[in-house]
């Protein structure tokens, strides 16, 4: 375990280098300034289409033909997308982030979101505009499927590439990662048993999993809405308890975003570089901006239009980075507790029970448990549609069922190893996906022009582009 780990450490350091950085934020900024910053000019028009995409047919205004559409409402595609993006890095992520990298993490989190919104968006169009059938009739897309009939079959090696990292990738930040997190924080608050808790999410998580894409869909749909408003009124709670420190945390976030922090309490110091690095792989580990894994749910939305689907997309970076991270930020700095060496979950649940004393740590357990459960669902449906795109539709029921079995394992496992895997993995997710929204930037701002110019080009239209 400890060369593996090692191993994994070498890697790790290599993959979140500054090539790492400059390539996610690169990327990022690429495709806000081609679309003239439109995802940040058009959020409230995302969230209108947002609502309207509870229906489908009130969606694309048309009436609904199956044959062309996908299995999912807009909406539940957003909420499967954010089921497994609101999960532990919006609790133990942002503490993580913060007690590596100082409050000045925080700041990098926002600008990730900020040009991750438009990452988000591309993938998403991407999905919609090349998303395929497969055997059973259901609709598959993601990364891998638009750079095989976006770039082309030179470039298959690619997306097998990214769908092998995926595949695996899944059994950690989707999966271990989660039930691991859950497992600390109910024994540490009400004292349940690791493995316990562990066969209590596989048996509600299995009973979901099995039953595919539709009944994940459905449980996020109404389980994400409710768990993300409970938290963020808990978090608002605390800062209304805490009302007199808000300015000085956001004063901390902004002076060290921009300088090295010296040591002081527990608190070991952080310099400039580890607030940029710490604050952008949890930004990304928390809103997955990048990583190819949103858009392959948002390819089985009920829609035509894909620019549409994109601009319901790109609210899932929004309101995960820039609410709720932002939330559980704020509640840590309005503290005094993050300078006392903590770490982790409980950073924050410290942080909550420091303003509500008694039952502050009980939100945060469970807010994590659920959030958790959520994201083991979302995931499990990337992880198989990788393996799917490897090794065929027969291949599905299998990975189910091993995701599944990974749950109690991940439970019982050592939390820094599960840790570094997850990291390590998000990177080399990140790289095909990045390597291919660059080379087909062309097609997004061609259809966003086309979008809003009243052209509304449909999936499976011909673009110049592709010619």
């Amino acid at each position: 375990m400890e060369t593996l780990t090692s191993l994994l450490g070498a890697i790790n350091g290599i993959v979140w280098g500054p090539l790492m950085l400059i390539l996610l934020l690169g990327v990022g900024i690429y495709l806000q300034i081609g679309l003239k910053l439109m995802p940040i000019r058009k959020l409230g028009m995302g969230f209108k289409l947002m609502w309207q995409g509870r229906d489908a047919k009130l969606s694309d205004k048309t009436p609904a033909q199956p044959s062309d559409e996908g299995e999912i409402s807009p909406f539940n595609a957003l909420m499967t997308a954010l089921s497994a993006t609101i999960g532990t890095g919006n609790i133990a992520g942002v503490a993580t982030a913060i007690a590596l990298g100082g409050p000045g993490a925080v700041f990098w989190m926002w600008i990730t979101a900020l040009v991750g919104m438009a990452t988000k968006f591309a993938e998403a169009v991407l999905a919609v505009r090349y998303r395929e059938t497969d055997s059973t009739g259901y609709h598959v897309g993601g990364p891998m499927f638009y750079i095989k009939n976006g770039l082309g079959r030179k470039w298959l090696w690619l997306g097998g590439l990214f769908s092998f990292f995926g595949a695996v990738a899944a059994f950690g930040i989707g999966n271990t990662v989660q039930s691991n997190s859950v497992a600390d924080a109910m024994d540490a608050t009400f004292g349940v048993p690791h493995w316990l808790t562990g066969v209590i999410i596989m048996v509600l998580a299995g009973a979901v999993i099995l039953g595919g894409i539709k009944r994940i869909a459905k449980v996020a749909g109404k389980l994400v809405p409710v768990m993300g408003i409970a938290y963020v009124i808990a978090g608002l709670l605390v800062l209304i308890v805490n009302a007199g420190q808000i300015g000085d945390a956001f004063g901390l976030i902004f002076y060290y975003a921009f300088n090295p922090m010296a040591a002081a309490g527990g608190f070991a110091g952080a310099a400039v570089m580890a607030a940029i690095r710490f604050g952008v792989a949890r930004g990304i580990f928390s809103n997955e901006a990048g990583l190819g894994s949103a858009p392959i749910a948002h390819a089985a939305a009920q829609t035509k239009n894909p620019v549409r689907q994109g601009l319901i997309a790109m609210l899932g970076t929004f309101i995960d980075t820039i609410i709720v991270c932002t939330i559980t930020a704020l509640v840590i700095l309005t503290s005094t507790v993050w300078m006392e060496g903590e770490a982790g979950a409980s950073l924050t649940a410290l942080s909550f029970d420091a303003a509500l004393p008694g039952f502050g740590n009980q939100i945060v357990a469970i807010a994590l448990a659920i959030f958790a459960f959520t994201t083991i669902l979302g995931w499990s449906f990337y992880g198989e549609k990788c393996c799917q795109f490897l090794f065929g539709t027969r291949s599905i029921m299998l990975y189910r069922v091993l995701f599944v079995l990974a749950i109690p394992l991940g439970a019982i496992a050592q939390l820094g190893f599960i840790w570094l895997m997850a990291d390590t993995f998000n990177a080399m997710m990140a790289i095909p996906n990045l390597i291919a929204l660059a080379l087909l930037s062309p097609v997004v701002f061609k259809l966003t022009r086309d979008y809003f110019a009243g052209k509304d080009v449909l999936p499976g239209e011909a673009l110049d582009h592709d010619k």
